[in-house]
This record gives structure tokens, sequence and C-alpha cells, in this order.
């Protein structure tokens, strides 16, 4: 489905299928690293699935898949720039592809957006930061099977270290008015996060 996704979109820019095939595999290269557990390939289905929910909503299709296949094809728990890195590496193979460069601004404004999560202007930035934060309205054993392979993308950090530093993270979430800034999302997601939340900061 995804490998799928993908060659079609590229289709839409260029006609060369070997640069398609290799950019899929840098893909599933990068998503695939021993060290990931939760942004992974499973991640960018589950992304998929939620936006397609979504789809007539969209302004832009193929922004966001290019958005989806590319804002965690960098992903280093050491580093705070992963997003400003994935922008880089998503604008070169866009080039690369002849994609119109407004599909890729809007592309590069939808990747930088997954930093923060805040409310944009762009209602498909919203919608595409609102799916990525998806998981935290799943069932409460989805959820923790989550926040169990986060920790293990940390693992590097001691508890000691990692758990302030989660729990930080969670309270913002809570602190907000809306964790998801759609009605869609916030409509099947929102009440389900906040009680996912606020029992994980309790175990921490």
């Amino acid at each position: 489905m995804l490998k799928n996704t993908f060659l079609s979109l590229a289709a839409n820019y260029s006609d060369d299928k070997v640069l398609h095939l290799t950019l899929w595999e840098e893909i599933v290269k990068n998503h695939t690293d021993k060290k990931r557990y939760y942004h992974t390939l499973v991640h960018l289905e589950n992304l998929l699935f939620q936006l397609s929910q979504v789809k007539t909503e969209i302004n832009s299709w193929n922004t966001i898949l290019f958005t989806l296949f590319y804002h965690d094809v960098i992903y280093n728990s050491l580093k705070s720039n992963n997003e400003e890195k994935s922008t880089e590496f998503a604008i070169e193979r866009m080039q690369l592809l002849y994609v119109p460069k407004e599909i890729i601004k809007r592309c590069e404004n939808q990747i930088l957006a997954t930093k923060h999560h805040k409310v944009s202007e762009d209602t498909d930035t919203n919608y595409f930061t609102d799916a990525d934060l998806a998981i935290l309205g799943s069932n409460w054993e989805t959820y923790e099977q989550y926040y169990k392979n986060v920790r293990k993308e940390y693992a590097v950090y001691p508890s000691l270290v990692y758990n302030p530093s989660r729990k930080k993270a969670l309270k913002h979430f809570l602190t907000m008015d809306n964790i998801f800034k759609t009605e869609y999302f916030h409509q099947k997601f929102e009440k389900a996060a906040r009680e996912n939340i606020q029992r994980e900061i309790d175990l921490l």
C-alpha cells in the first residue's frame, strides 16, 4: 500500500521509474533503521489510513503525501533538528522529481509544523499534524505499545533523565485548550488522548 502510493505519487512528476524505486528504497531504509521502534513504516501506514478518512477535506493531497513520506525520514533521538534535516532531505528528493516549487514549499512548512504541532492557518497542515498525533487517542493497549516504543528510541537516556522530560512534554499537551485542531480529529480522539496521557504521566 505504502509503496504503491509513493510510486504513483512520484509518477505524477517524473517518468524515471528507476529514480522512483531508488527514492522509495531510501525511505524504507531510513524507517527500518534498527534504532527505530515507533517512527517506522507502520507509523506511515497509520498516518495514511487516518488521512484517507479526511481526503475530501484536503486541498493538496499530493503535498500531504510527500509530507507523510518525508516528515520523519531523518530521526535521531540525540538530535533536536530532525524536522529541519527531514525538510532538507525532502526538498532535495522532490527537486529530483521536478515537483513544482509551490508543493515543495507547502511540504516544507508541513514537516516543520510537526516540531511543535501548533495551530496553522493552513487547514491541510492542521489535518496532517492531527493525524500525526492520532496515536494519542487510540485504545490503551495501542497507546501503551506506542509509549514503550518511544522509550526504546530514547534508550540511551536513563529514566532519571527521560522520565521528567517525557512528563513535561505530556503535561504540555494537557495544558492545550485542544490537542487536536480539526473538528474531525478532535471529536474522534481528544477525550481518549487526554485520558491516555494522564494515565502515562501517573505511571512515570
